[in-house]
Formats: C-alpha cells, structure tokens, sequence
C-alpha cells in the first residue's frame, strides 16, 4: 500500500515531441502492441474508450492479457479491434495484425495461474512481497486463480483501519493446491491477528521490519484441477494502527468479480473517496473516479473482469 496519487494527464494533454520516436513493429505481438501504447502515453482505459468511440468494445482485461502476451485476438471482434488499434497507436497498416500467430487451444490461458512474470508485471523488482516469500516468490499462489474476491474495510473514530475482511472463491489450476497464501503489507505486523472463518490457519509469519504479514489458509484436503475452494478471514490490525488514507488490491490474473467495501466510523467520515487503478504497485494512476458515500457511511466498488493490476480506493480526511 501506498499514498494516493494525481492520475496523470492522457497523451491529448501532453506534448507532440513524445511521439516522435519511430515505432517498433518487429517482435511478438504483445510487446509490439504494449511498446506502442506506452509510447503513445496511453492507458489500457484510455485506449478502451478510444475503441468504444469507434463502436468496439473491448474489456480492460482483454486488453492487458494482449499486451502481456497470455492471450491474442482472434474473433472477427478482436480482429477489427486490432485494425483500430493501428491507428489510435500511429502504427503502419497491418503492423499489429501480421504479427497475431496461429489460433491457440480453447482453455489454455484461462487454465494457468499466475507465474513470475505476471507478478514481477505487478509488483515489480524486490517488492516488500517478494522479500516477505523469498524464494516462494516464484511459485506465489501459481496452482491458484481467483474467481472472486470480497473485502471489507472498517475504519474507526481516529481515522484507524480496525480490520480487513476478505473472503475468496479460488479454481485449481493443477491437481494438488492445499493452501493460499495471503500476504498483508504497511501494517504493525507484530500485533496484526490473522482468524480464520472458512478454511484452516497453516502457518503465520510476522516480518516487522517489513510490516508485513504473511499466512497460509488451508483448504483441509488436495483440491483436483478445477476444483473451486471459499476461503474467508479476517485480518485485525492490532490496539495501535496508523492513520488509513486508502486500500489497494494487487492482481494478478482478472478475477470474474472483486468488490471493496470501505466502511467508515460515523464521527470520522472523510470529505471525498475515489476509485483508482494502477498497472503495477510503483505506477502512477491511470484511473481516478469520485464514489459517493451511501447512508451507511460506506463506499463501494464492484469490478467484473478486472484487468490485472492494482485497484482500490483512497479518502481524503478534512483538515
């Protein structure tokens, strides 16, 4: 978790001089397509709404499963997507399209979970993440893929996150997942409480000079391929957490639902919350909306298809 930050201007409001630089369209697919939107100064949002002008829709998460090279375009859909695409990037007719390979297997990337590269394209290098797992990093949760995921937030009177409750629905990936692992960071992980109400504790790691905690939530029995498991618990932050300006989800793979629920002590509600997207942790937002909160004194987001990446929310406390 981190501060929150001013989503940056789209490439309309910067200077021509950014692209100037002759594009590449050698190599695969997904890294002539991801150099070329980053040359361009898009986000993935910002290249979506330029398609959705064009009367094609596209999801978030179909666009970044391209970029990063788990799936290509194929449809008749896709590929008309493809054709507009050369043109919102300023790349030569057919420079995306002659580099799409031969159809792939139905089920081959949505039958995979998570390896290092997509939690390097998240976390980046030397994440408080990875330091907490060492050499775990590798295998991070890869015989898993979340379904859905739900979490609520509770912020008391002081401005404080009290506790964190999460709930999952996860797929096996592979014959043998036992456990997940859950990983909490920017918190006093000496006093931070980890109870369970579906699925069983394993084992519990406290990493104070990371303030970060990491545990294992046991299904009980090896799950088979496909396989889904509910897991739900509860973090508890411990007598004295700090001051909580905003909560962030990093993401893997693109979960079918996440919702984030932010509740807020009636004598602490801050003056304005927003919903905000990130590529990777040490990203700058691309996505910035204002959410409004309800008679309850919470804010909510409810994502379908997410795109990998890190979603949440931040506040502003008045002076």
């Amino acid at each position: 978790m981190g501060g929150p930050h001013r989503a940056e201007p789209d490439d309309d409001a910067r200077p021509s001089s950014r692209r100037t630089a002759a594009p590449d369209t050698t190599g695969p697919f997904a890294a002539v397509f991801r150099d070329a939107v980053q040359r361009r100064g898009l986000s993935l949002d910002r290249v979506r709404e330029r398609l959705a002008a064009q009367g094609i829709g596209v999801s978030l998460a179909t666009l970044s499963y391209w970029q990063r090279g788990r799936s290509q375009p194929e449809q008749a859909r896709s590929l008309r997507a493809v054709d507009a695409l050369e043109s919102i990037l300023d790349l030569p007719t057919g420079a995306l399209r002659s580099l799409i390979g031969p159809s792939r297997p139905r089920g081959r990337i949505t039958s995979e979970g998570p390896g290092l590269d997509d939690s390097r394209q998240v976390f980046g290098e030397r994440s408080h993440v990875e330091l907490a797992l060492g050499t775990d990093f590798a295998q991070f949760n890869n015989d898993l893929v979340a379904l859905s995921i739900h979490e609520t937030v509770r912020i008391d009177a002081r401005r404080r996150c009290r506790a964190v409750a999460v709930k999952q629905v996860m797929r096996a990936t592979r014959d043998g997942a036992r456990h997940i692992t859950v990983v909490h960071d920017e918190i006093s992980a000496e006093h931070a409480t980890v109870v369970p109400h579906f699925g069983r504790l394993g084992t519990v790691r406290r990493l104070p000079e990371l303030r970060t905690v990491v545990a294992e939530v046991e299904f009980g029995r090896p799950l088979a391929r496909d396989e889904t498991a509910l897991i739900a618990y509860t973090l508890e932050y411990g007598p004295e957490p700090a001051q909580c300006p905003h909560y962030e989800r990093r993401m893997r793979t693109s979960p079918h639902e996440y919702l984030l629920h932010i509740c807020f002590h009636p004598d602490a509600l801050p003056t304005s919350c927003h919903r905000f997207f990130k590529e990777r942790i040490d990203a700058p937002m691309r996505y910035e909306r204002g959410i409004a909160l309800d008679v309850s004194h919470a804010a909510h987001i409810l994502l379908h298809k997410c795109p990998p990446g890190v979603h949440g929310m931040f506040w502003e406390w008045p002076r």
